[in-house]
């Protein structure tokens, strides 16, 4: 592994260390259907059973446990679409500091009511809401973390962030053994770039795979130009993956320790969102079926393979969910 990459193994570990007896060691879990299926051997990590139903949690509460005391007392914002924005008003609480979150007017109500949840009670800390669509959610981010005297935490182009994320491939190492593949959603690059770091570290050899939805492949784009695309916001029900770039400190980690980027559609995702309600009895919210339906809906081969897939979240409108099991 070389230098220049944002972060190593170590980190990645050092947080796992920051993290333990915090975040919920969350299962490991597989399906003969999805083995008879897939021909595979497969593991699903289950951060829909993390604290604040999200992976976000990892890299957010590794990042804020490291400010020095004079940013704890200032406190923390960030902007997202949600399960960072839960993430970061949660772990603010955990560590006793004030948080404001920049959230989009359109962002799931139960993430716009839990982040408002996690934040009750906490002097200083408030949600403001932007027009995703025609305002600039960094430039507001940037414009308060200046006013205020607030350390900004984005949402994936952060070492302290990634590191936290990789934490979730390390576990699932941990659990069941080395894998073969593992299988990873792909918004900004966080969660693949920490999850990468440490798949390698932990088990070498393995072949690590984004996924992102059809509508917003900026990443796979990215790889395929050398360089990082930016493009307009994508309309898909895969919210959070509705990112237009990655990251300057994620994209060159996935430049060098991912194997590729696969896409799926939205139909495809509300399949996969069916398979898990129906058959593993789970609720996983459409970004985080990502991985899991470029398996199950035969985007990628992966016959007589030990697979991770990361199941990155289960934040979604019960209504919204729903609706879309319903067709």
């Amino acid at each position: 592994m070389t230098a220049e990459l944002a972060i190593t193994f170590a980190d990645v570990a050092a947080a796992a260390h920051r993290l333990r007896g915090v975040a919920h060691r969350t299962p490991a879990r597989t399906s003969r259907t999805v083995d008879e299926r897939t021909g595979a051997s497969v593991h699903f990590k289950c951060e829909n059973f993390q604290r604040m139903g999200a992976f976000k949690f990892r890299g957010a509460y590794n990042a804020l446990a490291r400010f020095t005391p004079e940013q704890r007392r200032a406190g923390v914002i960030a902007f997202s679409s949600g399960n960072h924005a839960q993430a970061i008003a949660l772990s603010a609480r955990l560590l006793g500091m004030p948080s404001v979150i920049v959230m989009p007017k359109d962002a799931p109500a139960p993430k716009l009511a839990a982040t408002r949840g996690y934040q009750h009670g906490m002097a200083g800390s408030e949600v403001v809401l932007y027009d995703r669509y025609t305002e600039d959610r960094e430039a507001i981010g940037r414009r308060i973390a200046a006013e205020r005297g607030m350390t900004l935490i984005p949402p994936y182009d952060h070492a302290d962030v990634m590191a936290g994320q990789g934490t979730a491939a390390l576990e699932l190492i941990e659990d069941v053994g080395p894998l073969d593949a593992l299988l990873v959603c792909v918004g900004g690059g966080g969660l693949i770039s920490g999850c990468a770091v440490a798949a390698h570290g932990r088990s070498p050899g393995v072949a690590v795979w984004g996924v992102e939805p059809e509508a917003g492949n900026d990443v796979q784009q990215s790889l395929a130009r050398g360089e990082i695309v930016h493009i307009d916001t994508p309309q898909t029900i895969a919210d959070g993956a509705q990112t237009q770039h990655s990251g300057q400190l994620t994209f060159p980690v996935i430049r060098q320790l991912v194997k590729g980027v696969l896409t799926v559609s939205d139909v495809q995702l509300v399949s996969t969102m069916r398979f898990f309600a129906e058959r593993m009895k789970m609720v996983v919210e459409p970004t985080g079926c990502l991985a899991a339906a470029a398996l199950l809906e035969g985007a990628i081969d992966l016959r007589g393979q030990r697979v991770g897939v990361i199941l990155s979240g289960g934040n979604v409108d019960l209504a919204v969910y729903a609706r879309l099991l319903q067709g």
